[in-house]
């Protein structure tokens, strides 16, 4: 019997309370995201503190094409991550083990493809988005070093979800954390002490995404053991039923990349000023609402481990306690991100139209959050409860139905206020539509289990 066989996850998540599931995982999960975040703002900061507003309004047009590559990895992790879950919850750990192994290689070469793909033309889609002079060269040295590392990225996150679905949310934590240090360290001091700039801020995103895997690799591989050996038959067979929940976690997930990068676009019309405000609040919204991106990464095992144990009555309460964290944490986040506008204005020195804009975003765009975040939750149900179109449609609705008239007429009508609320009418129509969905959803489901436990 080898060692892998002699490790054997419970299913941890089909027993105890729900709500505490959800808290701890999102408190765990949201430490690791937390501090990517907390560190991506300050790498936004040493920009700014370069005082060109071109430069971050470079690094901010980056990091919408960034986000293009990334939510392929995102949607891998969630199918990955959803196929592992099921089978431990079904008590079939080989066969956890060799989804484990499929993924991480079917990722590697999808992120490949895309990263390598997207690199010759990444002055083209920046050109495209709106940027030029030094916005445009700054983006583009951007780009030369964090494209062609798409897929260091993509195990590292691939890893990160295995081990949630096996339950260790600690070291799920440790994978993004342990990066987030490393970057801490290295990024003043290339960007500001060896005057490096931007080109220093896209080093030290390589050197965390290296750190991602290695401390990933070690929870997953070496302390579970879930992870298998990749094999060519297997990998060509499990492409179907990872692809069956990544691709549309995939096409999910790009919804919001396109729509970010519809709003860039619009705002590029009012100047560099105002995409730098962009910059700057794509940066403090991670870090304001971080607990909801984590929330809706750590409520897919929890849903997948009771749905492939039957328990749909667990699946229901966790949403429940999932729309629930999100309304309580917006309100607290909105209020502390009101009161602290003044300051995030003056640290990172906005002056005139970027300053406003930032401060009109923390009194009144901070509001879409409480539809974002249950948007976010519900998806991840759909995702593993073998539903995945739904949230596709839900997420590529609110992109483009639920976000283009509203941001263009926005623009139009008001100017660029009128693009950040346009996105928070969007975003109320359909986070309250998804939410009457995933209760709709749920409740057919406990009632196909009732019917088929009956006929056995």
């Amino acid at each position: 019997m080898t060692t892998l066989e002699l490790k054997k996850p419970r299913a941890v998540f089909t027993e105890g309370s729900t709500l505490r599931h959800v808290l701890v995982m999102t408190a765990t999960g949201s430490i690791g995201l937390m501090a990517i975040f907390v560190v991506d703002l300050l790498s936004i900061l040493y920009i700014s503190w370069l005082g060109d507003p071109g430069l971050t309004a470079g690094v901010g047009f980056a990091s919408q094409v960034m986000f293009l590559a990334m939510s392929m990895n995102i949607g891998m992790s969630i199918g990955v991550t959803a196929v592992t879950a099921r089978a431990i919850g079904a008590g079939d750990r080989p066969l956890a083990q060799r989804y484990a192994a499929s993924g991480i290689t079917l990722s590697f070469i999808l992120s490949t493809i895309v990263g390598f793909g997207m690199f010759p033309f990444r002055t083209e889609i920046l050109q495209a988005l709106g940027a030029k002079g030094v916005a445009l060269e700054a983006g583009s040295q951007f780009l030369a070093l964090t494209l062609p590392t798409a897929n260091i990225m993509a195990i590292g996150m691939i890893l990160a979800g295995l081990l949630r679905a096996v339950g260790d949310a600690r070291r799920s934590m440790y994978v993004t954390l342990f990066g987030a240090i490393v970057t801490a360290i290295v990024d003043p001091v290339l960007i500001i002490g060896l005057k490096m700039g931007v080109l220093g801020a896209a080093i030290t995103v390589v050197l965390s995404r290296l750190v991602w895997v290695v401390v990933g690799a070690w929870g997953a591989i070496h302390v579970h053991g879930i992870v298998g050996r990749p094999r060519r038959a297997w990998v060509v067979l499990d492409f179907a039923p990872v692809l069956a929940i990544a691709g549309p976690a995939i096409l999910t997930n790009l919804a919001a990349p396109v729509a970010s990068l519809y709003a860039v676009r619009v705002m590029s019309q009012f100047g560099e000023a105002a995409v730098a405000a962009g910059s700057i609040i794509d940066r403090v919204v991670p870090v304001a609402f971080g607990a909801l991106f984590a929330m809706s990464g750590v409520v897919g095992p929890i849903v997948a481990q009771n749905y492939g144990a039957g328990l749909m009555d667990r699946v229901r309460s966790t949403l429940t306690n999932c729309f629930a964290f999100s309304g309580v944490y917006v309100a607290v986040a909105w209020a502390i991100l009101y009161a602290a506008s003044p300051f995030i204005v003056w640290i990172f020195g906005a002056h005139g139209e970027t300053a406003r804009l930032v401060a009109f975003f923390c009194a009144w765009g901070a509001m879409a959050w409480a539809f974002l975040g249950c948007l976010f939750a519900a998806n991840a149900a759909f995702n593993n409860l073998g539903y995945a179109t739904l949230s596709t449609a839900f997420n590529w609705g609110r992109a483009t139905l639920g976000f283009i008239p509203f941001v263009t007429l926005g623009a139009r009508w008001y100017g660029p206020e009128g693009v950040i609320m346009g996105a928070v009418a969007g975003a109320a129509v359909f986070g309250l539509a998804s939410i009457a969905c995933a209760y709709w959803l749920t409740g057919q489901l406990a009632k196909k289990a009732a019917r088929e436990l009956k006929m056995s």
